[in-house]
């Protein structure tokens, strides 16, 4: 668990340097645009003022949104510069590192002179900015793999983030590949709102250049005195010299000192400022001060500015899709006051909020739906809001169906789609008596594998202009719902389908974990047989099958639709109510033994294989994986992305995907009793 003090980025920035190329000569006689490539991030670790530790953003965790996004100049949504076609991760002799390839396609001034000044050989650098989904700090004295290498704490590592936008900076061109990140503070962002990335890029940059400074002040203090540069006299006399350089140096250290407990890390920005441009304590509290009042709301034609979390939550109310709770969580209740005047909002009202935001005004009345169309293909922050609104839906739909294949399956994650191939170590490890003086025997190692590979699955859905027209919500609320219910659906499909096929016989007598006959049926007396069935399974060795027991016992009860009730009160009830050949006794021998999973696919008739009285005891599936289920990375639920302006059906599209596969793994970790003769 995270230390109280392991403060976690919420928003981090990634520098590295770039390279523009002049344009060449295009088709048809017209000019070819500039074209760029930046390394982003090379995969390292980044130490940043104000955090305790160093940071690494794990590449493999990194949501790349679109291919095609937007490029500025320091962040400004006016200072257009371009856009990429190209953002991927890469794999290099060292791990993994982010690159971006792209246009200067905009024409604008700002765009002019990024061209004109890369192409000069003006040292450009990249600034990319991502919002933190899900981070973890690893203590001290453990390790961790991330992009490539093995780190060991204390380290904060940004497992899950979400790339929002790059930009062109001046801050000057480092020799290699660099990285810059930083935070905005979880109290002063709830007070706040949010630090812009401008802002965020330069607190980085100037706390960590002021941090560098004083260091590299002191070594060379310290490197005069010693090298005898006004070294101590025979009579043990320090120089008037050196007495100033410390002096100097002690109190710098001291003014830096108390403006960072002034700040407390609640105001790296301030803190930074104050650092830079030798502010003393007094200064700094009352800039701490002024920045802590609570601000005033800008205006909009009259009416409360909004952010695109406020409108976001403005249309989540107005779905009635979600708990109260659920909005409290996601939102906090000071934007759910903000977004509460806006419940009634439609498709065509969520747009014009969002248009309104950034300076492009549409009329409430009389605005075609082209006119809307037009604006939601130019908002920036539309996507995103759209994105998340049909995001939570889908995943509400996701949740909504039967995962009992959880609990019964180990969940793995690979990082392509190619074939994967586990390997389980096998082993001839019993201890031998060693005579006195004698040598001791090496063990014999074999090992067993199993593959497995992820495919996609996905769907397409939309918003269109009939939608538009009628300002329906329930077009981004039912169908993302309906798509992530149906990828749901999907997992269980393949799933149970694999499971009920019985693939390369892995349920029969040559494996030892299959028996058929009347005394299968689900009761007392099935449960003895199945767990003494169970415990016949051995260890496997190398070169063969082992003679020791397996070391594992069953702990999951699987079963149909039709025996869960039967299997809860086999699990619940003390004493024995039905006859059977067990010795006399009134106690039930299995009260409590196994944890009842039940599906309503494994009496499915229209599966091949399906049954009302076969059930299943399994290991548990970290002992001993009986299947397996691989995710893509590691994401477990569907993805939503929207797709580029579809204009010849006047509408913007969205499309839900998730990357997995299912693959059978050790036959020993599952038993099955087929309940009838």
């Amino acid at each position: 668990m995270p230390h109280s003090n392991d403060k976690q980025p919420e928003f981090v920035t990634m520098r590295g340097p770039l390279t523009v190329e002049a344009a060449g000569p295009g088709t048809d006689g017209e000019k070819a645009l500039p074209k760029f490539r930046m390394v982003a991030y090379t995969g390292g670790l980044m130490r940043i003022a104000g955090f305790p530790h160093p940071v690494v953003v794990d590449l493999a965790g990194l949501d790349i949104p679109s291919q095609n996004l937007p490029i500025r100049l320091d962040h400004e949504r006016r200072q257009g510069v371009g856009h990429t076609h190209r953002v991927a991760v890469e794999n290099t002799s060292g791990g993994v590192q982010l690159v971006a390839e792209g246009l200067i396609s905009r024409d604008t001034s700002w765009a002019r002179d990024v061209a004109r000044s890369g192409v000069n050989g003006f040292p450009w650098q990249a600034s990319i900015g991502a919002a933190v989904v899900e981070a973890e700090v690893v203590p001290a004295g453990h390790s961790v793999r991330v992009n490539g290498r093995t780190l060991t704490g204390p380290v904060h590592v940004v497992r899950r983030a979400v790339l929002k936008e790059i930009s062109f900076v001046d801050s000057g061109a480092d020799t290699g590949t660099t990285a810059r990140i930083a935070a905005q503070d979880t109290v002063q962002n709830k007070e706040n709102h949010a630090m812009s990335d401008k802002d965020v890029t330069t607190t980085a940059t100037t706390t960590e250049q002021a941090s560098d400074a004083q260091e590299q002040q002191e070594e060379q203090i310290e490197a005069r005195a010693d090298e005898g540069t006004d070294a101590p006299s025979a009579s043990g006399e320090i120089s008037e010299s050196v007495r100033a350089m410390r002096a100097e140096a002690a109190a710098e250290s001291k003014r830096i000192a108390a403006i960072r407990n002034v700040c407390a890390n609640k105001h790296p920005d301030i803190e930074a400022k104050a650092i830079e441009d030798g502010w003393d304590a007094t200064r700094t509290e009352l800039e701490v001060l002024r920045a802590s009042r609570p601000s005033a709301p800008g205006v909009i034609s009259g009416r409360a500015d909004t952010t695109p979390k406020v409108i976001e939550a403005a249309a989540c109310l107005a779905t009635n899709a979600f708990s109260d709770d659920q909005l409290v969580r996601d939102y906090g209740e000071q934007t759910l006051d903000a977004a509460h005047r806006y419940r009634n909002i439609g498709v065509a009202g969520v747009i014009r909020l969002a248009a309104a935001a950034e300076g492009h005004h549409i009329p409430a009345v009389g605005a075609s739906p082209a006119e809307i169309l037009e604006a939601a293909a130019s908002t920036m922050s539309l996507p995103g809001i759209m994105s998340n609104i049909a995001n939570k839906s889908l995943l509400a739909g996701f949740d909504f169906v039967e995962n009992a294949w959880r609990r019964i399956a180990k969940i793995g994650s690979v990082r392509d789609f190619k074939t994967v191939t586990r390997y389980r170590f096998t082993a001839d490890m019993g201890f031998e008596p060693i005579a006195y003086g004698g040598e001791f025997k090496h063990g014999a190692v074999g090992e067993e594998s199993y593959t497995n590979k992820a495919d996609t699955y996905g769907k397409m859905f939309g918003i269109y202009r009939e939608d538009i027209i009628n300002d329906d919500l329930d077009a981004l609320k039912e169908v993302p719902f309906r798509i992530g219910e149906g990828a749901a659906l999907t997992i269980n499909k393949v799933f149970w389908t694999l499971w009920l096929s019985n693939p390369g016989s892995f349920f029969s007598s040559g494996h030892k974990n299959y028996k058929t006959g009347a005394d299968t049926a689900l009761s007392i007396d099935g449960l003895t047989l199945a767990r003494n069935t169970f415990s016949k399974q051995r260890r496997p060795a190398p070169g063969g099958s082992g003679k020791d027991p397996l070391g594992v016992r069953p702990k999951l009860l699987l079963v149909p639709a039709s025996l869960e009730i039967l299997a809860d009160q086999l699990m619940t009830s003390v004493t024995i109510n039905e006859f059977t050949s067990t010795p006399k006794s009134n106690k039930n021998p299995h009260t409590g033994k196994f944890e009842v999973v039940a599906s309503d696919y494994l009496d499915n008739e229209d599966y091949t294989g399906s049954s009302d009285k076969a059930w299943y005891l399994l290991a548990q599936p970290s002992a001993i994986p009986a299947i397996e289920v691989v995710f893509l990375n590691g994401k477990q639920v569907p993805a939503v992305e929207k797709n580029d302006m579809v204009f010849n059906r006047l509408g913007i599209e969205f499309r839900g995907y998730l990357d997995f596969g299912v693959k059978e793994q050790d036959f020993r970790g599952a038993l099955k009793m087929k309940g009838e003769a």
